[in-house]
This record gives C-alpha cells, structure tokens and sequence, in this order.
C-alpha cells in the first residue's frame, strides 16, 4: 500500500517515503545507543541530497567512493565525511584532504604514494579477509583475483604507521550470519593487528532493517568485539537506510499481443532501474504477483530499443488498461545513483512524500539533462 496519490505525480517518479526513512533510522540508531558505534551513509546506494539534512540527525555522517560523493557530502550532510576508493587520482587528492575526515587506501602502494599528502586525515587500510558468504560473483569482494582490499599474504606490517584503522566490506544484502563468518575470518588472519588499532569499519551490506535481521546478535557482536580491542566501530550501510522507503510510479503506455501479453511502459529497467538486469532481481509492484497466480499475466518492458530491456512478468487480477499507473517497490536504493539516459530516456522525476502527507516535486529533467551528458 502506499498513502499518497500516484496520479499527482508526473510520471515516472521516484518517490521516498519520509515517514518509513524514519522508521529505519529509528532501527539504526537504536543499533547505535545500544553499541556506541558510529553508522555513516554509504552514498553509492543513495544520494538522494533533499534527504540528506534528515538523514544526519541520525546518523554520524557519510561514506564516499571519491571525490564527488566526498563534495555532495560535504556541501549537505552534517557530520564525518569518509573516503574510500580502489585507486586515488593525482589531480583530485588534495581536495580529498580538505574535505575528507577519513581516507581508507586500498593498497599498501597507495598508501606509499599518498603518505606524505593526508594532512590531518585519519587513514585506514582496507583488507580482504578472503571469506566469501554470496553467491552472485558481481558482487563478491572476497572472490579470487579481487580488486578490493589487501590479503593478509600481501599485508605488510612495517608500513603501518600512520594507519589508525582497517576496513572490510564483504556483504551485499546479507543478514548477520553472514557478518559473522566474516568477522571470524577477520579476526583469524587480521586480530593480531587489531589489538594496535583505533577503529574498525565493517563496511555494508548489512540489511539491518529488514524485518528478518537479527539485531540482537549485532549488537552483541559489536559490544564483544569493542571490548576485546578497545577501537571504535564503524558501520556504512546505504541499502538499509531506506530499505523499502521508496517507490518508481510508472504509466502503462501500450499493450501488445506476441504470444502473450506485453505491456510497454514510460520507465526502462536499462535506464532508471539498471540493477533488475545486472544483479539480476524482479522488483515488486504492489498489486501484482507471480506470472500465473492472478487472472492477467503480462511481460512488463521499457521504451527503449533495447530487445532485453525486460521488468519481467508479472501477473494482475483485472487486465491493464493504457494509461493506468503501477508502483514499483524498493526504488530509493541504487536507482537515482545508476540510472542512464540511454536512447534519450527521461529521467524519472524526484519527489518526497513527507511526513505531513505532502507530496513535493523536488526534481523533474528534461532535454538539457540529457544534453548535458554529452558534447
């Protein structure tokens, strides 16, 4: 169900529910109070600015793939700006410095090369415990021939000084099970480190406000390992900041018949919701449920020339009608930061739908966005 009007809104819309981001920072706050951990915002899932200065009454600020989500925070969230990326540029460093409280190097080679220029930065390593707890490779930090993150047969203790802290980000989408092996693999080939530490980051993926995550055991996990090292605790979830907070309002623009019902509609998964292909998942739509079970079965596609440029199919109770709206579920999270102008696509306008049951446009694009993009 969703409380506000889905035709006041132009269509497609990204809409966020302010209320249920509330409801979660509520949830991650209490993880706070309860552990004394500090939890930042990992931008890369959601960079909705307009939410920022709620977001950072709750929590102790935000995490950066580079300098451009370094800047978004520093101009609009209150509170520490955090800074991790694979490989720093030259030309982009020294603005980092500025603006950045923590910089996490990902080498032992970064760090040699950038040493000398962190300034009063507080710098960390980012290590790989080599645990893998998922499936989907895409999305495996802890695969063989990673990218990410210093093994422990390549970490190099004579070159720690000026390190403070080490950082781990293994999960995606993943409950505390999965937290735990990977702590475990940790604390087996990093613990003797950890003991000369100020702090640890346990990166994201933790789904820490789904209705099935164990937060009891979080907690305490926390609580044990703070005591056992004495450092503090980080943790930078973005999904679960505004886990089912969001929504994608589209419009049925034509239904065609090839061997089954095909409705076309003004929103593409290549373009404003790129992950239902690579990840790949089938997002829900409230109303609608498996292909068969309902009365209706339709194969829901975008606009674009793209033959795979499928949602996927869905079945109805009555059968779709030009012009009528559905809502996707679950859109505020890597939607607005992935999404693509491919084929000239619009992009999906930005709206709030506030706790005083307002709706508010907050961003709406047109040509020049698209224009812009190119040269």
């Amino acid at each position: 169900m969703v409380n506000f009007d889905i035709y006041a809104l132009p269509s497609p819309c990204y809409i966020v529910d302010e209320a249920l981001v509330i409801r979660n920072l509520d949830i991650l706050t209490m993880v706070k109070e309860a552990t004394g951990c500090k939890i930042l915002l990992a931008q890369k899932a959601f960079s909705m600015f307009s939410m920022y200065p709620l977001i950072s009454q709750y929590l102790d600020g935000t995490c950066a793939s580079g300098l451009y989500e370094a800047k978004l925070a520093d101009e609009y969230f209150r509170g520490e700006n955090h800074v991790f990326s694979p490989a720093y540029y030259d030309h982009e460093f020294d603005e980092i410095v500025r603006i950045a409280d923590h910089i996490v190097f990902n080498s032992f080679a970064q760090w040699g090369k950038f040493r000398g220029r962190v300034g009063d930065c507080v710098c960390g390593m980012r290590i790989n415990p080599e645990v893998s707890t998922q499936t989907t490779a895409i999305y495996d930090p802890c695969a063989p021939l990673s990218r990410l993150g210093v093994t422990i047969d390549n970490f190099l203790p004579n070159q720690l000084e000026g390190l403070t802290g080490l950082h781990f980000h293994t999960l995606c989408q993943q409950n505390f099970d999965a937290l735990e092996i990977t702590l475990a693999g940790v604390e087996e080939k990093f613990g003797k480190y950890l003991h000369h530490m100020e702090w640890l980051n346990f990166g994201g993926g933790h789904h820490i406000t789904r209705p099935d995550y164990e937060i009891d055991r979080l907690i305490f996990a926390i609580n044990t390992i703070k005591r056992k090292y004495n450092f503090q605790v980080y943790l930078e979830p973005g999904e679960a900041v505004v886990l089912n907070t969001g929504f994608l309002v589209a419009e049925v623009c034509d239904i065609i018949d090839n061997a089954g019902n095909i409705a076309i509609l003004d929103t593409s998964a290549a373009c404003h919701m790129p992950d239902v292909l690579e990840m790949p998942y089938r997002p829900e739509i409230i109303g609608a449920d498996m292909p068969g079970v309902l009365g209706y079965t339709y194969r829901l596609g975008g606009p674009t020339c793209l033959a795979g440029d499928i949602i996927g199919d869905y079945s109805f109770a009555e059968p779709l009608q030009i012009g009528q709206r559905l809502v996707f579920c679950d859109m505020a999270l890597y939607s607005m930061v992935k999404n693509n102008t491919f084929n000239g696509m619009r992009l999906p306008s930005i709206a709030i739908y506030d706790k005083n049951c307002k709706i508010n446009i907050v961003k709406e694009f047109g040509y020049e966005d698209f224009r812009g993009r190119l040269s």
